[in-house]
């Protein structure tokens, strides 16, 4: 188990040893007491579990969590920090408490719920499912995602069409997991026949979707949204059946946590009422809405191939115009798929695909020489980016930022206009991205400044640049 503490928590070590000493003191000196026991989440044939409530939560300044590393919990990025959709969650709970986080990493759902009964943290975010057993075991906070369990194979291995299909498949899923659950209702209840393995508790979910891509066996099963993000990795996969309807990710407690549970149940109806919650869903999943399968497979190819030629050549003009080189680079295959020499019916030309009045303001002389036109791209992009207002945050300016450098930023500037009249925020690209489609209709842009515009393109546009960007960090990170 690898521990994750803060700064300021590494000053509060001798605080907190002497919270624990004195807590486990007072709970050695009332292990006779049946009512401490129930207190403290102590089954009659377990052993006793310490269970912190929030005013020690808050006393000791820190918040103790189980996840695990996963590109929908927790991961470090690109610059070395923290990031995920667990990871944003807890840190915005944590905000509120006035608390810092204790990390605590595991490597599988079974080690996960083995510490948590143990009483090794206060609660367990790690992309958990809420299941009838689970809820007998701990306690849950309110859902904050819904997904649905899918059945993941290689598309030329096996394709089944039908539950009755994955009798005689070779399948294997996570131990102790909401996978295993279902297959052993459907066992039971309509396929006896139906086997399957369960991997060991050094493996995960990711790691089966990777073993079933190199053809190890043949299906497993998945959350969507983890299939989602691990397709872009491995093209070949598919999910062609879902296992059962949606079901809702929560956070674990120990049973006794009834006050912390009341108080995430407090904030996340504050979190979702003030459009948080579905800024994170945007944030994390926005950009995952249609898979290309031959569109990835393409990429990936291109990514060994024609990307290191030049890889130099982003990397700089990210650094000299203070842009992000993965957003860079990935903007670029969106353009042209890297290819220096592209040209478009319109006129655009070169890796970034520039007309000749923005090349020539961004001085570039030479559309089809990569350097200058991946440079002439950087500094027309990061002059986007300046010219919005401050209300309008990151990553909200970079992807307002994108969509302008595709549709002109009149057009979107009319589309903030439209947003406004219909009662959406200007300055966040999830109300922006909804009003824009609408420049193509004739009964919006008629009263618009500057007209018609294809306003579904820069929505794609985006969207694809992030979808780029995410598989080339895992693709090809340094």
């Amino acid at each position: 188990m690898r521990i994750f503490r803060s700064k300021r928590q590494a000053c509060r070590n001798w605080l907190l040893l002497l919270i624990v000493t004195t807590i486990m003191a007072t709970a050695c000196s009332d292990a006779g007491d049946a009512g401490n026991r129930h207190q403290n989440g102590e089954s009659d044939d377990g052993p006793e579990t310490m269970v912190r409530d929030l005013d020690e939560i808050r006393d000791s300044g820190t918040l103790k969590v189980l996840t695990r590393n996963a590109p929908t919990t927790w991961y470090i990025d690109q610059d070395g920090m923290p990031a995920g959709p667990e990871h944003d969650l807890v840190q915005a709970f944590a905000d509120e408490l006035g608390v810092e986080i204790d990390y605590q990493l595991v490597d599988s759902v079974s080690e996960i719920l083995d510490a948590l009964a143990r009483g090794e943290a206060d609660l367990a975010a790690a992309g958990l499912t809420v299941t009838p057993e689970r809820q007998q075991r701990f306690r849950f906070g309110p859902s904050y995602q819904d997904v649905t369990q899918q059945v993941v194979c290689r598309r030329d291995r096996v394709q089944p069409e039908e539950l009755g299909d994955l009798v005689g498949l070779d399948i294997r899923v996570i131990a102790d997991s909401s996978y295993s659950e279902t297959l052993q209702q459907l066992k039971a209840k309509r396929f006896p026949e139906l086997a399957w393995s369960e991997s060991d508790d050094t493996t995960n979910t990711e790691q089966l979707m990777h073993q079933v891509w190199q053809g190890e066996f043949d299906c497993t099963v998945a959350d969507s949204n983890i299939v989602d993000i691990n397709r872009r990795y491995y093209p070949e996969l598919i999910a062609p059946l879902n296992l059962r309807r949606e079901e809702s990710l929560a956070w674990l407690m120990p049973q006794a946590a009834g006050d912390l549970e009341a108080a995430i149940g407090d904030w996340l109806q504050t979190y979702k009422d003030a459009g948080r919650l579905d800024a994170w869903q945007e944030r994390h999943y926005g950009f995952f809405e249609v898979f290309d399968y031959v569109d990835i497979r393409a990429y990936i190819r291109r990514i060994d191939k024609r990307f290191p030629k030049y890889r130099g050549y982003f990397r700089k003009a990210a650094q000299e115009h203070d842009l992000p080189f993965t957003l860079l680079a990935a903007q670029g295959y969106q353009e042209s798929h890297w290819n220096a020499l592209a040209r478009s019916p319109t006129g655009v030309r070169g890796i970034m695909m520039l007309t000749q009045n923005t090349a020539k303001a961004m001085g570039v002389d030479n559309r089809l020489d990569p350097r200058q036109s991946i440079f002439g791209g950087a500094k027309y992009l990061a002059r986007m980016k300046q010219r919005f207002v401050d209300e309008v945050s990151e990553p909200d300016r970079t992807w307002l930022a994108l969509a302008a450098y595709n549709v002109g930023r009149a057009h979107l500037h009319d589309a903030q206009t439209l947003a406004r009249r219909q009662g959406l925020s200007p300055h966040t690209w999830r109300d922006i991205k909804q009003v824009l489609p609408l420049l193509a209709d004739k009964r919006y842009y008629a009263d618009l400044k500057y007209g018609y515009a294809r306003g579904t393109e820069p929505v794609r546009y985006v969207q694809r640049i992030r979808e780029y960007r995410h598989v080339l960090e895992e693709e090809h990170s340094d």
